[in-house]
């Protein structure tokens, strides 16, 4: 199957958690190169654009061989601004000026410097394999903290996210190893079909789920993040 790959690696200038944490050094180079060159190096021939909104991050993702044919739109740039608004400025940009049209969306976030190349191509691989039965597909891992036994507070009282799972009534008094296994998305692998934007999500009502080793869950977001990292 042919099908055109758009990976799309995000790095907006202004996070405040990490200032510049996009193109702060590790292993001699900016973090954000580093989802530059996995994507190079992958088996698959796919098309490399940073979205950024920064006229500095643009000529350091050129400098590594990735495309910055635009801009990001500042209202679009903020803490608050989701990844499906640089998506859909991205594949409407190109659409408008190349008619361009890719078949798939590879996400790779720039806070995941140590992801492996075998990965991508094994999730591509997988996706591929499933494409007519899945929207996208998101790589997680297995994560010990039980969203069963978790609570909100309302007027000053615990109130249960679960009052039941599966045939287990109370699951927060249960024991840990008799509930369902969870998983959470690390942000390391991302892929989705374009036309799913077309409804508003870039992951659709069927994910794939791409179950990665639970040391896989490095994502740089915050300085003790970077401290661990170093």
């Amino acid at each position: 199957m042919s099908l055109k790959i758009l990976c799309i690696i995000p790095a907006r200038s202004g996070s405040k958690s990490l200032p510049h944490k996009n193109i702060k050094i590790y292993n001699d180079k900016p973090l954000r190169s580093h989802s530059i060159l996995h994507a190079q190096k992958s088996k698959y021939n796919m098309r490399i654009i940073v979205s950024t909104d920064s006229k500095e991050y643009q000529q350091i993702a050129n400098k590594y061989g990735a495309e910055t044919p635009f801009l990001r739109p500042p209202e679009i740039s903020l803490d608050n601004s989701l990844d499906i608004d640089f998506i859909k400025h991205t594949i409407k940009w190109l659409k408008i000026h190349e008619n361009y049209n890719p078949d798939i969306i590879l996400q790779l976030r720039p806070t995941s410097p140590t992801r492996k190349v075998d990965d991508i191509d094994k999730a591509l691989d997988l996706f591929i394999e499933n494409i007519d039965n899945y929207d996208s597909l998101r790589s997680v891992i297995e994560f010990d903290k039980y969203p069963y036994k978790m609570y909100n507070i309302e007027n000053n009282i615990l109130i249960p996210l679960f009052n039941s799972v599966n045939s287990i009534t109370e699951p927060y008094n249960s024991l840990r190893q008799l509930l369902p296994k969870c998983y959470l998305h690390n942000g390391y692998i991302d892929i989705f079909k374009t036309n799913i934007i077309e409804n508003n999500t870039i992951s659709g009502k069927k994910i794939l789920p791409f179950v990665m080793d639970y040391n896989n869950n490095i994502d740089i977001d915050t300085e003790n993040d970077w401290n661990t990292l170093l």
